[in-house]
């Protein structure tokens, strides 16, 4: 068993926060992870002291390995006043905006020209990529273990709205519009009203959400023996409504004057 001091913990948080390295990366149209990032993230934990780590006049205690990131004005990243924090070990992206109160944990990466909005959480690790809108008070779901535990990754140019939950190493392609309010995890099943049919967990057990696809929140039948119950209750099921075209482009296009 290889020991990690905390040398290696502060060096690889060091080369997360500057984008040197990822948890998660993309080769060859899939996504991996990087397990040895992860176990020296889980170690600093591990090897850190609980300590009071005072920001004005509320003091909090936490472990000493990971504090809250520090910013200077060269990073170029936009962190309006109010609240907001981000954790040791996170990656933003210069020209990223974090609007109050928000919060992202450390192995996160957040990519250029993303919108970080009011009340939202990036969970440990999760993947945002390039020009996205994560909208208030959305959930972006953390992991750090098992350590080959894939993360929750927003891949570039999609649309998160508002109270939206995406979890447990969901996938959601490039270009994909998820509404408001709509819940993803790995035992959501989406049914594509486009096709007729059901997308479920691919083979390495997480729910991808197709390139340009538009989600909303929809409802299915309990159905027991191939029948509906005559009780008439359903399930909640995010639905495919229809793939991105240029309407839809429209009235998600991220304003450049606010970045």
């Amino acid at each position: 068993m290889i020991t990690i001091t905390r040398k290696q913990v502060e060096s690889v948080l060091n080369a997360l926060e500057k984008g040197k390295v990822r948890v998660a990366y993309k080769e060859n149209g899939e996504w991996k992870v990087n397990m040895e990032i992860k176990e020296i993230i889980l170690e600093g934990f591990r090897l850190g002291h609980i300590v009071e780590m005072s920001q004005g006049q509320f003091p909090f205690f936490d472990k000493d390995t990971f504090p809250v990131r520090k910013f200077t004005k060269e990073d170029g990243v936009r962190i309006v006043p109010g609240g907001s924090a981000v954790r040791r070990g996170a990656y933003m992206a210069p020209g990223s905006i974090i609007m109050p109160p928000a919060y992202v944990n450390v192995g996160a990466w957040v990519g250029e020209g993303t919108m970080v909005d009011s009340h939202v959480t990036i969970g440990s690790c999760a993947q945002v990529g390039n020009h996205i809108h994560i909208s208030a008070s959305t959930q972006i779901g953390g992991v750090l273990e098992p350590a080959g535990a894939l993360p929750t990754i927003i891949e570039d140019n999609a649309f998160i709205g508002g109270n939206c939950g995406i979890y447990e190493g969901t996938i959601v392609q490039e270009g994909a519009v998820i509404a408001s309010g709509v819940i993803i995890t790995s035992s959501t099943a989406i049914f594509d009203a486009t096709t007729g049919e059901f997308i479920r967990r691919n083979a390495d057990g997480r729910i991808v959400v197709p390139r340009n696809a538009v989600v909303v929140s929809g409802s299915k039948p309990i159905v027991r023996d191939g029948k509906p119950l005559e009780s008439g209750v359903h399930l909640y099921c995010p639905v495919i409504v229809k793939y991105r075209d240029d309407k839809t482009s429209g009235s998600v296009r991220l304003e450049d004057m606010l970045r």
